[in-house]
């Protein structure tokens, strides 16, 4: 039996598909031959009057964080914007050591809190949603627009943008969060950060410095970063991941009595930590938790760090890179998400001016597992601003609900 050609094939395929247009069978002839008005396919009924309000769904809409509104907030436009706390993406990742790729952090973490929604994010443990909490309007600024060539003018964008936002009127008229910590009496919005490698945190001190002065510290972090910058050359931006704290000691940023968490990186010897302690830092080891326990490891960290205005900077190499791979530089043998968000709780009450989390870098990562995780830190982060600034009356407050429901 002959065979067709793939001349004669295609010239068969053709004259049938031309024969269906022409008979008005083709993909788009509803649209093309047989035009409608609106509605008469459904009886005139509209989606909204059907339906609803178009909402976004966990998987679609825009990308901001947990679903919060979304405004570009340094724009001239915008300056009258107001709002209590922001989220504020800062894609930068240009003095990394080892594996780049932070600059599209605040997307993962992003992407990882599209289950988190205001309309849902009652969290048990806190006791609180803080994406709607007491009047509070949190809201997603975007990301600063940042050089990616020249880290000096890139550290300045992000300082900037940060005094931006920190000078901006806060929108909740209730109980004072900041102003009795501010040097001149006035209530400022808190931030929360969304990095970026972790060099990103030196310019958020400097925007803080002027508002609280001398600034302490909760720094989460498989490693020091307080490492020396070598010396001052006019120019030249000094300041990495490993070093921007010992630059923000070098300009009196820091108090001196900040604290680590989750240390477990290699040194050159017994000079980096006499080194990190005088940058003002005392160091909390990875392996603390099984010797001293998570409720010690909170004791030592809230006896530190005092009434003093708190920053708290979370790399997430801090986890363990079986559960957060995506990071630049991972270190085996970290603290689980699980033990983290527990010593974050514990936390309560102390007077946090700002937060980031910093160093995810989704090109490492595996079903998103570092983006997910991460965000669910961020909310942890933003219930840490919202709660009770008495931290044993919010721990009996979450009991007393849980005892209150116990028999539902």
């Amino acid at each position: 039996m002959s065979t067709l050609s793939f001349g004669a094939i295609f010239w068969v395929v053709s004259s049938f598909a031309a024969i269906q247009l022409a008979a008005g069978h083709g993909p788009d002839s509803q649209h093309h031959f047989h035009p409608q008005s609106p509605g008469v396919a459904n009886g005139g009924v509209t989606w909204a009057q059907k339906y609803g309000e178009q909402v976004d769904l966990p998987f679609s809409g825009p990308l901001s964080f947990s679903h919060l509104p979304y405004t570009r907030c340094l724009d001239t436009v915008n300056e009258k914007e107001r709002f209590d706390i922001a989220i504020l993406g800062m894609p930068f990742d240009t003095t990394v050591s080892y594996r780049p790729g932070a600059r599209f952090g605040p997307f993962a973490i992003r992407s990882g809190s599209r289950r988190q929604r205001p309309d849902s994010g009652y969290n048990m443990q806190w006791g609180v949603n803080p994406l709607e909490a007491d009047g509070h309007t949190v809201i997603d600024c975007g990301d600063v627009p940042i050089v990616e060539t020249d880290n000096t003018i890139a550290m300045d964008q992000m300082e900037v943008a940060y005094s931006t936002l920190l000078n901006r009127p806060v929108k909740h008229r209730g109980k004072s969060r900041t102003r009795h910590l501010t040097l001149d009496g006035i209530e400022r919005p808190r931030i929360v950060s969304l990095g970026g490698d972790h060099s990103i945190v030196l310019p958020i001190l400097r925007s803080l410095h002027k508002v609280y002065g001398p600034i302490t510290v909760i720094h989460f972090d498989a490693h020091l970063d307080t490492w020396y910058a070598g010396e001052d050359t006019p120019g030249v931006n000094r300041a990495n991941h490993g070093t921007f704290f010992y630059v923000a000691h070098e300009e009196g940023l820091l108090g001196n009595n900040s604290i680590h968490g989750g240390i477990r990186c290699k040194l050159e010897g017994i000079s980096d930590i006499v080194n990190d302690m005088a940058v003002g830092f005392q160091i909390i080891t990875t392996d603390d938790i099984d010797d001293l326990g998570i409720p010690e490891i909170v004791k030592r960290i809230r006896r530190r760090v005092g009434n003093s205005p708190v920053y708290l900077s979370l790399d997430i190499d801090v986890v363990d890179p079986g559960m957060a791979p995506a990071t630049g530089t991972p270190e085996a043998g970290g603290w689980t998400t699980r033990e983290l968000k527990r010593i974050i709780r514990g936390l309560a009450g102390l007077n946090f001016v700002g937060a980031d989390l910093v160093e995810v870098s989704p090109a490492y990562d595996h079903a998103d597992i570092t983006g997910i995780a991460a965000a669910n830190l961020v909310h942890d982060f933003l219930s840490l601003l919202v709660v009770s600034s008495d931290a044993k009356s919010d721990r009996k407050r979450r009991r007393a609900t849980i005892i209150e429901h116990d028999d539902l």
